[in-house]
Parts: C-alpha cells; sequence; structure tokens
C-alpha cells in the first residue's frame, strides 16, 4: 500500500500516518512497511531476509540469487497470460513501438528495443524524460507505448504515458504489482512481484522480473508472426556476425 491507501483504508489522513512513523523514530513509511515485513517474514527469512554488513561473500551470493529466484516466482503467479496475449496483438497492431523507462528502468527499455529490432519490429526507446514527453505527445493511435517502471509512481514515465494516452496511443505498461498512478493511463498491464529491502533496491530484483516479463513478451511476439520474425533474426545474426572475428 501508499501512504495514501493505508490512510483511506483505516479512516485517516496521509498526515496522521507521517505522523505515526515519527511517533515511533522511524524515518518514514517506507521503513515502517520494512520493519513490520522483517517481523512477518521470519520462517522464511532465507528467501527475504536483507543483506547485514558482517555477511561474507558466500551468504551475499546465498541471499542475492534466492532474492531473484523468488522474484520470478511471484512474478510468475501474478503475470496473467491474456495480458501479455493482449499486449503481443497492441504491437502487433502498431505501425512503431515507443518504449519508456527512467533510472533503473532505462537499461531494461533499452534491452527491450534491441530484442524487438532482432526480430523486425519497428521500435524507439526512449530514456530522457524531456524528450519522452515531447516524443509521447506526437504518438497517436498507430503507436503502441510500452513504459517501464517498477514503482508505477516515477513523474517522467507517468506523464509521458498520460501524454501518449491522450494523444490516441495504445499503451502497455511493466510495473509492480500494486496499486499505482500509471494504471490509470494503462490500456495493457504486465505485472512483476519484486519484494526489495534495505540493500535490494529497485535496481535488483526488480530487474530480473522485469527482464523475465519482457522475454516472455517478445518470445509470444515472434513466435505470433514465426516466419518473418526467425528470417528477420537471420539475418540480423549474419549482420552481427560481421562484428565478430
Amino acid at each position: 500500500m501508499s501512504v495514501t491507501e493505508l490512510a483511506e483504508a483505516t479512516g485517516a489522513s496521509d498526515g496522521s500516518v507521517i505522523n505515526l512513523c515519527r511517533q515511533i523514530d522511524l524515518t518514514g513509511f517506507q521503513q515502517l512497511k520494512l520493519s513490520l515485513a522483517r517481523e512477518v517474514v521470519q520462517p522464511v527469512q532465507f528467501i527475504h531476509e536483507d543483506l547485514q554488513p558482517q555477511d561474507d561473500t558466500t551468504t551475499v551470493c546465498r541471499k542475492m540469487f534466492h532474492a531473484g529466484i523468488q522474484a520470478l516466482r511471484d512474478t510468475l503467479s501474478v503475470l496473467d497470460p491474456d495480458a501479455v496475449a493482449e499486449a503481443v496483438k497492441v504491437i502487433r497492431g502498431a505501425d512503431r513501438v515507443e518504449i519508456y523507462g527512467i533510472g533503473s528502468s532505462a537499461p531494461i527499455a533499452e534491452d527491450a528495443q534491441y530484442r524487438m529490432l532482432r526480430i523486425g519490429l519497428n521500435a524507439k526507446v526512449v530514456v530522457d524524460s524531456h524528450v519522452q514527453a515531447i516524443s509521447a505527445s506526437r504518438t497517436g493511435p498507430d503507436v503502441a507505448v510500452l513504459t517501464i517502471s517498477h514503482s508505477g509512481a516515477t513523474h517522467e514515465t507517468l506523464a509521458s504515458t498520460r501524454l501518449a494516452k491522450e494523444a490516441g496511443a495504445k499503451t502497455i505498461i511493466v510495473t509492480n504489482f500494486a496499486n499505482s498512478p500509471l494504471q490509470a493511463y494503462a490500456d495493457v498491464r504486465l505485472f512483476t512481484m519484486a519484494r526489495e529491502t534495505k540493500f535490494r533496491t529497485e535496481a535488483m530484483t526488480s530487474r530480473i522480473a522485469q527482464l523475465c516479463v519482457l522475454d516472455a513478451l517478445i518470445a509470444a511476439l515472434a513466435l505470433a508472426d514465426y516466419e518473418r520474425a526467425t528470417e528477420t533474426l537471420r539475418k540480423t545474426f549474419d549482420v552481427l556476425s560481421l562484428k565478430r572475428f
């Protein structure tokens, strides 16, 4: 839940929630959630435990791999195959695809563009917030917009997705499984389920989950136009072979 959602559920105000956090010597609402989570997840600590300063390299590797594995399992449980199929339909029906991502989502957006180009789609990635806003405002019904945002509450990607939606584009989002402002401007929602904690920030387990969701989407796109996709893959492989010794 966000601060606002908790306030609504308890009949309080946003300020009351923040004041409660301060009264019990926490830095804010996020730390309150993490503190509660530490109590709740003790029975499965080997999966959800946070990194500790005294952890050795073996322990760090074990914790990080367990976290990544759990993020993939959780994401598979919430990913709707019908939504993936709808995203395929939207992208195949568009003349071009624009892909938006900011911060830790930017390299995921760039990877999505690369993979779409490899199967013959007309895809463009935009990771600068100003260019995103301009480009989004100039989309239309012939454009599919794919927005990647773990929180679904980043001002830049929220504004760009809204502008694209208002311009008539079909919008697809990849975001974590929770209510977020971004969902209001989405035609298709592809959810991840990554449980980030103090050291496992948005650029870690959520990134793994996002990549896997996009891999599934692009595989489905390739299968939907198998002959064309495989031919394009062959041609692009030949082109890339010139880059190798």
